[in-house]
């Protein structure tokens, strides 16, 4: 799945994915199905603004990249990419 971003095709690599059982245990799997392909294609979740300029900007200089997102029972979830792109990690935020 590839979304356009001001004139360019923008689809994450991701690596091995990643979850913890807290996860497996509180997010509905098509949840979080869903959620990765957000990320993917750059739609970072819950962020902040400046988290999400952040986001932009790792994409350019090859850093680390965060998104959240809140699943349907009010679990809050994160997903982190690696700046070399080798993993994405499904965490909750106290795992961190």
């Amino acid at each position: 799945m590839s979304v356009e971003r001001e004139d360019r095709l923008l689809e994450l690599e991701m690596g091995q994915l990643c979850i913890t059982r807290s996860v497996m245990k509180r997010v509905l799997p098509v949840e979080v199905e869903y959620a990765l392909d957000r990320h993917r294609v750059g739609d970072w979740g819950l962020v902040c603004d400046k988290d999400k300029v952040a986001n932009w900007h790792a994409l350019i200089l090859g850093l680390r990249i965060l998104s959240l997102y809140r699943a349907s029972n009010g679990t809050e979830f994160w997903i982190i990419t690696e700046a070399d792109r080798s993993v994405t990690t499904i965490l909750l935020p106290e795992e961190s």
